[in-house]
């Protein structure tokens, strides 16, 4: 089989119904979503006063996360209101990044005469339109945070500003910095984690055993990697947002 029809760079479907197109990449998202649910219910019952050892783990994680977002923010409480945010995108991200690199993960699928597997499951950052979905979400929710904190009208004058022709064009700009935003998240996630995907796929297929392992330990750090980076330019973007608001 030739390496490149291993290679697709857009996620395949599994499963058709109607009009709906299941892919391999929402499959794995849908179960990650789901693996949070699960684990938030089950540890929500679990949280003692006196914790116990993993329950210092994660509090010692959020304590971390919740410093470095108070150097950013410059404040605890407002480090703690957007803690939620910023730390559910990483753990996604981060997650979803990682069960993509499972071993052995993607023989698991569908086999047609003539044709590669087509993998149950597929890291949901080599599917554009999930970068570009989390994209959305992000800066969407940047805006709406800093309509939240400087009132909408505050808000939208720095996209339309007819005080001066200066601040009308700098206002234009502003608009379109909005869509880069979602642009240059979209593709930095996706080319990063396809890139990855596509280099352990033709390195397993040249040498299939050892040497592959060197190169999934990069990917895992890759993988954590953008996802810490997602999380802190969302939260750069949060900063900027509510900067005058904060100011005052």
């Amino acid at each position: 089989m030739n390496i490149g029809d291993a290679i697709s760079l857009r996620a395949e479907p599994i499963l058709r119904i109607g009009g709906f197109e299941l892919t391999n990449t929402l499959l794995l998202t849908f179960i990650v979503v789901l693996f949070f649910l699960i684990f938030g219910f089950l540890f929500r019952k679990k949280i003692k006063v006196f914790p116990g050892k993993f329950q210092m783990i994660l509090e010692s994680l959020f304590e971390e996360m919740l410093t470095l977002m108070e150097s950013v923010l410059g404040g605890r409480e407002v480090a703690e209101k957007y803690l939620p945010l910023v730390a559910s995108i990483f753990f996604f991200v981060v997650t979803s990044n990682w069960l993509g690199l499972f071993p052995g993960l993607s023989a698991v699928g569908i086999k047609e005469m003539g044709k590669p597997i087509i993998p149950f499951f597929r890291s949901p950052a080599s599917d554009l339109n999930f970068t570009l979905a989390l994209a959305l979400v992000s800066v969407v929710a940047t805006n709406v945070i800093a309509v939240r904190s400087l009132g909408i009208k505050l808000h939208f004058k720095k996209y339309l500003n007819f005080s001066s022709p200066i601040k009308f064009f700098v206002g234009i700009l502003e608009f379109v910095s909005e869509f880069a935003k979602i642009i240059s998240f979209s593709f930095r996630l996706f080319g990063n984690v396809f890139a990855g995907e596509v280099l352990l796929i033709i390195v397993g297929a040249l040498v299939p055993y050892f040497v592959p392992m060197p190169f999934m330990a990069m990917e895992l750090f890759v993988g954590f990697i953008q996802a810490f980076i997602f999380a802190m330019l969302t939260l750069v973007f949060i900063a900027v947002a509510t900067a005058e608001h904060e100011g005052h």
